[in-house]
């Protein structure tokens, strides 16, 4: 079902890795559907587009859909009504598509990883050496039926960007991976394969198992491949994509830049629960509106699921690339947490947790001073499925203290960046002054030397005249005396 247009949109500027994305419209501007609002000046700052048409009002802070709660500029767009697009990018054909076209296109489009990471897709594709492609759409959250929806109602469309792809990368082996309570999508990807005689292209069913979703997860369970700690998929040759990312470079292929996702939403908090087809920008209360409104008491609102869901205070944050999903929990649906007691070491979050760490472990050296540790121990290999929290019989949030972990850790790293740029270009500077002061003493040396060796006319001249001065033979007649007009 499409969600609609409401009357105005917000298009966060915050980019993934918090940087803001540069406008390029200014207030007054009116705007076509599909046209650049933000963006698009490298390959980490994929370009944001407009998902209608409309006039720009301004540019205004917003809370966004952040699991810190924080709020940044935000484009307002009013929507006119009219829907008007702007033109079309050439189609790129299944037979024509070179890499790099489709690479450009990818990038041109604002394609990003719509299952969450929101990594620009042209920048995670541009590694190279892959020989395995998973299509992802085994949905972690319980709650969650986007990507089961879209396998059922538009698997050709997910085939036929899954063939552009291995064409293009020269890809051997592709998997769309499902779970195995999903015999609706898995029939429905096998028949559109078969129609379009896709034979490199299966379905793959998945035990269904949370968190079996998980990227790292997915690989092994797929191929029996592990990915290396600290490592990347692309090492062992695999590369994983979201469905709903293949279908947006199958979009992208049409020229056409994401400007829509599906979301589901779902939980007792909400009248009729159901998945939509969303235009980017549009607010949670406009979902909530469609789906019957609320249902009273609610208790929090969750953007995802309730195991890696975040809350957020108000349904007035706005739909972006990343928000798949908004569970509405009702009035005990989700538990309260007891106030948490001491770690007795039990082991039970070990024995749960999907990436093989030791969460018991992870928890003791979170304390300050200790980034190197939590490095050393694999912290970073945490996928924050919530697993070790469910289980921990002393109530201790351990993934909350690990997302502070990592925080703290990406500060550090930002500020040894920042610190290590400030050095080089020091350095460079310093560099530069040597340089410059060598070259000066050597432009001056030089010419001492075309001075000493062949001398100019005007020291040749004084010279000479200095000689005449000093030579009593040479006498020179005074100058005649001026005579006045008047003295003749």
């Amino acid at each position: 079902m499409s969600a609609g247009l409401p009357n105005r949109l917000w298009f966060p500027l915050r980019q993934r890795n918090g940087l803001m994305a540069q406008p390029r419209v200014a207030p007054g501007d009116r705007v076509l559907r599909g046209g650049v609002l933000a963006g698009g000046s490298q390959p980490l700052d994929p370009p944001i587009h407009a998902s209608t048409s409309g006039r720009v009002t301004g540019i205004e802070d917003a809370l966004l859909p952040l699991a810190a709660g924080l709020s940044g500029p935000c484009i307002v767009l009013e929507a006119d009504g009219q829907d008007e697009a702007a033109p079309p990018l050439p189609t790129l054909t299944i037979d024509r598509a070179s890499a790099t076209d489709l690479l450009q296109r990818i990038e041109a489009a604002g394609i990003i990883g719509l299952g969450g990471a929101l990594f620009p897709t042209a920048a995670k594709l541009s590694g190279g050496g892959i020989n395995t492609l998973i299509l992802n759409g085994v949905e972690c959250e319980p709650t969650l039926s986007c990507d089961d929806r879209l396998l059922r109602e538009r698997a050709a469309e997910v085939l036929d960007g899954a063939e552009l792809l291995r064409r293009a990368f020269g890809i051997e082996h592709v998997w769309v991976a499902v779970k195995e309570n999903m015999t609706e999508a898995f029939e429905a990807i096998d028949e559109a394969r078969k129609a379009a005689g896709l034979d490199r292209i299966a379905p793959v069913s998945v035990p269904s198992r949370y968190p079996a979703g998980g990227e790292r997860q997915l690989i092994q369970s797929v191929t029996g491949r592990e990915v290396p700690a600290g490592g990347r998929p692309t090492d062992i040759g695999v590369l994983c994509l979201n469905v709903a990312t293949v279908a947006a470079i199958q979009g992208a292929a049409r020229g056409e830049p994401l400007i829509s996702r599906i979301v589901t939403v779902d939980g007792r908090g909400v009248r009729e629960p159901r998945n939509l087809e969303v235009r980017l920008g549009t607010p949670l209360r406009h979902l909530i509106h469609l789906c019957g409104g609320y249902v009273d008491p609610v208790d929090r609102l969750i953007i995802g699921g309730p195991m890696m869901g975040f809350s957020v205070a108000t349904d007035a944050v706005p739909v972006t690339a990343g928000v798949n999903a908004l569970f509405v929990a009702g009035r005990g649906e989700i538990p309260t947490r007891n106030p948490a007691k001491l770690c007795i070491r039990c082991g039970e979050c070990a024995e749960v947790c999907p990436a093989g760490l030791l969460p018991q472990e992870l928890f003791w050296q979170t304390r300050p001073g200790n980034s190197a540790k939590l490095l050393a121990d694999g912290l970073l290999d945490c996928i924050e499925c919530g697993c070790c929290d469910v289980v921990c019989p002393s109530r201790i949030t351990l993934v909350e203290q690990f997302q502070r972990a990592k925080q703290v850790i990406s500060l550090e790293q930002q500020a040894r960046n920042a610190a290590d740029h400030a050095r080089r270009r020091y350095e460079a500077r310093q560099s530069r002054l040597a340089l410059e002061q060598a070259e000066q003493a050597r432009s001056a040396h030089q010419k001492k030397t075309e001075l000493a060796q062949s001398p100019s006319a005007k020291i040749q001249e004084a010279l000479h005249k200095a000689r005449k001065r000093r030579d009593p033979s040479v006498i020179q007649a005074p100058p005649a005396r001026m005579v006045a007009p008047d003295e003749e």
